[in-house]
């Protein structure tokens, strides 16, 4: 496809891309796994190489029970307060609607856990629209999440970028026929992202200005 240097519409992914959320998603895994497993280590990094899932789907790859899902949630939801925003997010996120530029959230995380924890750090004001995993027929790496968040903001495929910190975050994009921006600046691992070829490479947030409209790099 022929990319454009300006999007008038951005999707992001969530973990990873504006929240570190990392080191509550150890602990609640942990904590999930000695619940429903038992004695032994916590397969984490394993855990890990599927980022941008839908929980349950993890579950089913890694051969865990999905009654890991809800020890997992309540965890996570009681160590809500110790995730952090990533550096220079909200000034992108400010930048951006200032500038028009209409942005949404497409995560493997469900909807009501992604509104929760954005509305704790203070970001689902900054953002026009949220879409889990459990709200379309498929989540990623199919295009359905991505699609559901541009229906939701009006907006047109050729129009919008994905940026994303998981190689099935460019896929999803890439099939939602979205341009598409690898995420570099959390704990991703960059090979297997830029080996997805994306259309684009972040090193940090505000890389992203240079993709859209010269309103919002003021």
């Amino acid at each position: 496809m022929t990319v454009q240097r300006e999007f008038a519409t951005v999707v992001f992914d969530l973990d990873g891309v504006l929240i570190n959320s990392f080191a509550v998603m150890r602990q609640a895994f942990a904590t999930a796994y000695r619940e429903a497993v038992g004695e032994g280590e916590p397969p984490f990094d394993e855990y890990r190489t599927h980022q941008g899932r839908y929980f349950p789907d993890i579950m089913r790859l890694m051969g865990l029970p999905l009654g890991m899902e809800r020890p997992f949630v309540e965890t996570s939801h009681r160590l809500i307060a110790e995730v952090e925003v990533y550096p220079d997010v909200p000034l992108l996120l400010k930048r951006l609607r200032e500038s028009g530029v209409r942005t949404g959230i497409a995560t493997g995380k469900s909807g009501a856990r992604a509104r929760a924890v954005l509305e704790v750090v203070g970001l689902l004001p900054l953002l026009d629209t949220v879409v889990g995993s459990d709200e379309v027929p498929r989540p990623k790496p199919a295009p359905d999440i991505v699609r559901e968040a541009l229906r939701r903001l009006g907006a047109r495929p050729e129009d919008a970028v994905m940026v994303g910190d998981a190689v099935i975050d460019i896929q999803s994009g890439r099939a939602a026929g979205t341009a598409t921006a690898a995420a570099l600046w959390g704990e991703t691992e960059a090979d297997p992202l830029r080996a997805e070829r994306p259309d684009f490479v972040l090193e940090g947030p505000v890389d992203l200005l240079a993709l859209v409209p010269s309103g919002a790099d003021r």
